[in-house]
C-alpha cells in the first residue's frame, strides 16, 4: 500500500507534516509506504533536522504549492505542478492508493471531482467527523461542511454511506441511523426533515432508529447521525469550543479529552472512486500521524468499492 501526503500543506508545513509523517511511518506495518509530495529540498532538511532516513520513503518533488486563500478551482487547474494536483495525479494513475493533505480543502474537493470523480450513483460526497460517546464508544455524523442545504435523496445517500463507514472502518455491526432533528415525532422539524423521514422510515437499506434530538449526539442512541453539511458544521465547532473551553479551564477529564481532533487528524470525502482525506489546516504532527493512520484503515477497509457495490 503507498499513502500519498501533500507536505505543503497546513499552517505549520512543511515541518509538521514531515514530523508527522515520520511518526506515521514508525506506527505503520512496513508494507505501507508513505510518499512524500512536495518541494524536495525542504523535504529533505527535515528529514535531516529530525535525524530520519529519506529512504523510508518515496519523495515525489512538487515546484507550486496551492495557499489556503487561493479559489480553489482555478487554483487547481492553473498551477499542475503544484503538490495537490501532483498528488491526485498520482491518484488517478494508480502510482498510490490513497491522498492525504492538510491543505485547501476547496482545492482537494475540487481535485477529486476533476480526477477521481463521484461514485455512479451519489448525489453528493461529503465529509464526515467522529463523536465521542460518553459510554466510551464513537459515532459518526454527516455531513459536518461540504453541503450547507441538501435534499431528502441526498440525505438519505448520507445514511448509507455513513453505515457502510461505521461497519466498515469502525467494526460497528447494523449501525443504528438517526436523522438529526428538533423532536423525536416523524412530523417534527422542517418540510426537508420530515420529507426524509418519510423516505427512511420502511427502509431496508440501513437500520433507521427514526429522529435524534441535539441532546442525543453523544449518548448511544444512534451510531450515525446523519444531517445537512449546515447543521453539522455547527454541531462540530461547537464540540470543539467546548473542548477548548475545558481546557482553558484548567480541567482535566478523559471523556473531554476525546473531543481533541488531533485524536482523529482528518477526515475522509465520502463518495467519491478513491481515498482521499482532508485534515485540519491547524494540525500539528500528532494529527498529521493520526490521519495517516486512518487513511490506512479505510484503505484496508476497501470502502470506495464497498460504497460503489450499494450504489450499482
Amino acid at each position: 500500500m503507498k499513502i500519498g501526503i501533500d507536505i505543503m500543506g497546513g499552517d505549520y508545513a512543511p515541518d509538521a507534516t514531515v514530523s508527522g509523517a515520520i511518526l506515521a511511518y514508525n506506527g505503520l506495518p512496513k508494507t505501507v509506504r508513505l510518499v512524500l509530495i512536495g518541494d524536495s529540498e525542504q523535504i529533505l532538511h527535515c528529514l535531516a533536522k529530525k535525524e530520519a532516513d529519506p529512504s523510508n520513503f518515496d519523495i515525489v518533488h512538487a515546484s507550486e504549492v496551492i495557499s489556503m486563500g487561493e479559489h480553489p478551482t482555478k487554483a487547481f487547474t492553473q498551477k499542475p505542478n503544484s503538490s495537490i494536483s501532483i498528488g491526485f495525479q498520482l491518484l488517478k494513475e494508480g502510482k498510490i492508493d490513497a491522498f492525504a493533505s492538510n491543505g485547501n480543502t476547496g482545492a482537494m474537493l475540487v481535485g477529486s471531482m476533476f480526477s477521481v470523480k463521484t461514485i455512479p450513483g451519489v448525489i453528493r460526497p461529503c465529509i464526515t467527523s467522529l463523536l465521542p460517546k460518553e459510554n466510551g464508544g464513537t459515532g459518526l455524523i454527516l455531513d459536518v461542511g461540504i453541503n450547507a442545504d441538501c435534499k431528502p435523496d441526498v440525505l438519505y445517500q448520507f445514511a448509507i454511506i455513513g453505515s457502510l463507514f461505521t461497519e466498515h472502518v469502525y467494526g460497528i455491526k447494523n449501525p443504528k441511523i438517526g436523522l438529526l432533528n428538533i423532536g423525536e415525532e416523524p412530523e417534527k422539524g422542517n418540510l426537508v426533515s420530515q420529507a426524509t423521514h418519510n423516505l427512511m422510515k420502511d427502509t431496508k437499506d440501513f437500520n433507521f432508529i427514526g429522529n435524534v434530538e441535539g441532546r442525543d449526539i453523544f449518548n448511544d442512541l444512534a451510531d450515525v447521525i446523519v444531517c445537512d453539511g449546515f447543521t453539522g458544521n455547527v454541531v462540530l465547532k461547537q464540540a470543539e469550543a467546548l473542548y477548548t473551553i475545558v481546557k482553558k479551564r484548567g480541567l482535566s477529564d478523559a471523556y473531554f479529552d476525546r473531543f481533541n481532533y488531533e485524536n482523529y487528524g482528518g477526515t475522509p470525502i465520502l463518495g467519491i472512486n478513491a481515498t482521499v482525506m482532508i485534515g485540519h489546516g491547524i494540525s500539528n504532527e500528532k494529527a498529521v500521524k493520526n490521519m495517516l493512520l486512518l487513511t490506512k484503515d479505510i484503505v484496508d477497509a476497501n470502502l470506495s468499492n464497498k460504497i460503489k457495490l450499494a450504489f450499482q
